[in-house]
């Protein structure tokens, strides 16, 4: 399949493209555009995008095309051996699995906006960019001419975002024998000796672990933008990471960028080239099931912060930052008493990306970092730290990924089990696969290394006595979260509930109109009852809430025991990597 990229107007973020397949049987052809995208598991439903879909002889003559389901369209080639595949996409959105133009840029994941032949996905597929003058393209592609790329087959180049722009900026160091390249687009100034040197000691950390590469080249492409962002998409051999604002990306951003970098790099081995067997090959026309969610984005996300604390880039402090963020969306979130990941992992595909129904399930990312953590301690505890997760994921890579072959949840649990001398059926059972709390394997494992949770009280009133959470922005207090069971949920109070008013128990006074100021008079009023007057659904309610003495949304922090001993501070080293 042949594509060709035009457009004429980038300003109203349509994409002219044309896809031409050579000698077609004839009779009727299949032509399918993906539903959803590899690192995201959701239908994407990306046909939405496409307008004035038709298909053509070589001089332009109509051929009949029906569309048989929503991405999916049926031509009639009778007397044709070459199909013409014209349609315009609308590329509006800017994120690090989309598709989007303007005059600064084309950038394009063609798993978007690519269709294919169904019963030709195993061809070379060439793309041809009509760019203007000056423009240069960032991918990992092939690239023999200029603005020509080439893919083995459609898997490849579904998998393999590019940029064209004149404003790249661009650069590159070498490990082992692999080109690492980094392209920035959009407005930044990057610190390249700062960037290439810490990426060149995580990028050797993970290295390490797996011992050999899937690729001989790998490209990182940033898109920065000018607000507040961060979203992060694997493929084989390259990333998509969009970032922002700009001004933020050398000093408050940097432990961000670093982070999804990691954690990005690492899918290129564990999602990527270590895939369950569920995903094997990918099926673009429908739901890939998997309940490996907690081992795709759980270790993966792990590791991404991890691998930079035990290779020194990040501090002590900044790697239990980001370890308290998950240990507090584990503890906040009461969905884990009714999902247990692994059924979280399966219903990605339902709303895995959105919060959803309150309380109804967890999230594969936290909670399978907490669990990879809880699984590389539960090995090391048990081999005298002589082995670790890094020896399951490397098995993974040899026994698996390396061989082209799926793994499946056994084969995951017999690894663990294996390498740790153990039985991990407790864990397996009750962690993975039941609704549970992870207090118990947590302090256990944080003990081994001579480390302990500390329990505070937030400092917000609202959070702590009542239990629900707001945002407060342009004069208006808006409900973002609840409390399971707290006196919020039990009075009422819903998400998406705007706070107009408050008023005291037992005071005869009118209530006082909320403008972004609700954590002020709590604080004057400091009173464990009040009244609140919420815009609820189109409706005003007045709800009485009343403090029951259970402090809600604590803050977790994680700290060093009072005394250790000898095998904790050898455990603590072994695993940090540092004394």
């Amino acid at each position: 399949m042949h594509y060709i990229f035009s457009w004429s107007n980038p300003q109203s973020r349509y994409i002219t493209i044309t896809a031409i397949a050579e000698n077609v049987d004839p009779g009727s052809v299949d032509v399918q555009l993906p539903s959803w995208r590899p690192g995201r598991y959701e239908l994407g439903n990306f046909a939405k995008n496409v307008r004035g879909f038709r298909a053509e002889t070589p001089d332009g003559q109509p051929l009949k095309s029906e569309k048989i389901s929503k991405d999916l369209w049926r031509v009639q080639c009778t007397d044709v051996s070459t199909l013409y595949i014209v349609y315009e996409y609308y590329a509006a959105e800017l994120n690090a699995g989309s598709t989007w133009l303007d005059q600064s840029q084309l950038y394009v994941n063609p798993v978007n906006c690519c269709v294919y032949l169904t019963d030709r996905l195993d061809e070379v597929c060439t793309v041809e960019l009509q760019l203007p003058e000056g423009w240069r393209v960032a991918t990992a592609l092939q690239q023999p001419a200029d603005h020509i790329l080439v893919a083995s087959d459609f898997d490849r180049l579904a998998d393999s975002p590019f940029i064209a722009s004149p404003t790249l900026q661009h650069n590159f160091f070498v490990l082992d024998g692999v080109e690492f390249h980094l392209w920035f687009q959009g407005e930044c100034r990057p610190d390249w000796s700062r960037i290439i040197a810490d990426s060149f000691i995580y990028v050797n950390e993970i290295m390490q672990i797996f011992g050999s590469c899937p690729a001989e080249k790998y490209h990182f492409l940033y898109q920065i933008l000018p607000h507040r962002f961060y979203h992060g998409v694997e493929h084989t051999d390259s990333t998509v990471i969009a970032l922002g604002p700009p001004y933020r990306l050398m000093n408050e951003l940097y432990g961000d960028f670093l982070g999804v970098s990691c954690h990005e790099l690492f899918h290129a081995w564990n999602i990527k080239a270590i895939r369950p067997a569920d995903m094997m090959p990918y099926d673009f026309t429908r739901e890939n099931y998997s309940r490996l969610g907690y081992v795709c984005e759980g270790v993966t996300t792990y590791y991404g912060d991890y691998l930079l604390f035990r290779s020194g880039v990040f501090t002590e402090h900044e790697y239990w930052h980001t370890f308290e963020e998950r240990l507090e969306k584990h503890f906040h979130s009461h969905g884990r008493h009714f999902l247990s990941v692994a059924d979280s992992s399966f219903d990605t595909w339902l709303d895995g990306y959105v919060p959803g129904a309150p309380h109804r399930k967890t999230s594969i990312y936290h909670e399978g970092c907490l669990l990879a953590f809880i699984t590389d301690i539960f090995i090391r505890r048990h081999t005298a730290n002589t082995r670790n997760l890094d020896h399951v994921m490397r098995r993974l890579w040899t026994d698996y990924g390396q061989k082209g072959k799926g793994y499946t949840e056994a084969d995951y649990k017999r690894l663990v089990e294996e390498i740790s001398g153990k039985n991990f059926d407790h864990y397996w059972n009750v962690y993975f696969y039941q609704s549970a709390d992870y207090t118990e394997p947590l302090d256990e494992a944080l003990e081994y290394i001579g480390c302990k949770i500390n329990r505070y009280e937030s400092s917000k009133i609202h959070e702590d006595k009542f239990g629900f959470r707001l945002i407060e922005q342009g004069g208006i207090s808006k409900i973002t979260e609840v409390y399971f069971n707290s006196p919020a949920e039990l009075a009422g109070l819903a998400v998406n509930d705007e706070i107009v008013a408050i008023q005291v128990n037992g005071r005869a006074e009118d209530p006082i109109p909320v403008k972004a100021d609700l954590q002020e008079w709590l604080r004057y009023f400091d009173s464990d009852s009040v009244i609140l007057v919420v815009n609820s659904g189109g409706a005003q309610k007045f709800l009485p809430l009343k403090a029951d003495g259970v402090h809600y949304y604590p803050v977790y922090k994680v700290s060093r025991s009072n005394s250790l001993i000898d095998s904790q501070k050898a455990s603590w080293k072994s695993w940090s990597g540092r004394p």
